[in-house]
């Protein structure tokens, strides 16, 4: 949080992957820029990543009248930061109130099982494998795919309301730890050679 100049009352909200169309920065940039009208919070929103999409997501921001800065200049307090890639993923799990995900279609996202170890609430679209990764309610507050105003609404409430994201924050290992642990996959394995013998 220090790196980019985060107060402890601001909340930071994460979406981290590849800058390609699939993953549908627009939706997060949209309910960004209506959460922001709704809220009294203080809130900062991370687009953590690259690729060939970067410019076409910057011109959406700057559409909609969203600004931002980006991953070469000083960490100044604007409500949008493109941070470009960051291998240390673990850093920003951290340094995050709120993980996002927009995706038009995934299968096993990766960084879902990563924000619930790490024990961040999450919201997603609904698509693909999602709602098997997470625990819909609990560890992740889905909305209907491309709809911004879902997004919207599932966005605000996780700001809104400390207590939720709270209880949300503390389900979010215990769900990795029983389904994707290691642990889990040997005992699996383990399973699968008995049976076989």
């Amino acid at each position: 949080r220090t790196r980019y100049n985060l107060d402890n009352d601001e909340i930071a909200i994460s979406i981290i992957g590849r800058l390609v169309p699939v993953k549908n920065h627009a939706l997060f940039l949209q309910g960004l820029k209506n959460v922001k009208t709704r809220t009294n919070k203080k809130i900062r929103a991370f687009i953590v990543g690259d690729g060939e999409s970067r410019e076409t997501i910057r011109q959406k921001a700057r559409d909609l009248n969203i600004p931002y800065i980006n991953e070469h200049q000083e960490s100044n307090k604007e409500l949008l930061t493109f941070t470009s890639w960051i291998k240390e993923i673990d850093e920003v799990l951290a340094g995050s109130d709120i993980i996002a995900l927009t995706y038009f279609n995934e299968g096993t996202p990766v960084s879902l099982i990563e924000a619930q170890a790490a024990n961040k609430p999450i919201v997603s679209t609904n698509t693909g494998g999602i709602e098997n990764i997470v625990i819909p309610g609990q560890t992740a507050l889905l909305c209907k795919n491309n709809d911004p105003d879902d997004f919207e609404r599932q966005l605000l409430l996780l700001i809104e309301d400390d207590a939720l994201r709270l209880s949300m924050s503390l389900r979010g290992w215990e769900h990795v730890k029983e389904k994707y642990h290691y642990t889990r996959l040997v005992d699996d394995m383990y399973e699968l050679y008995k049976g076989l013998l």
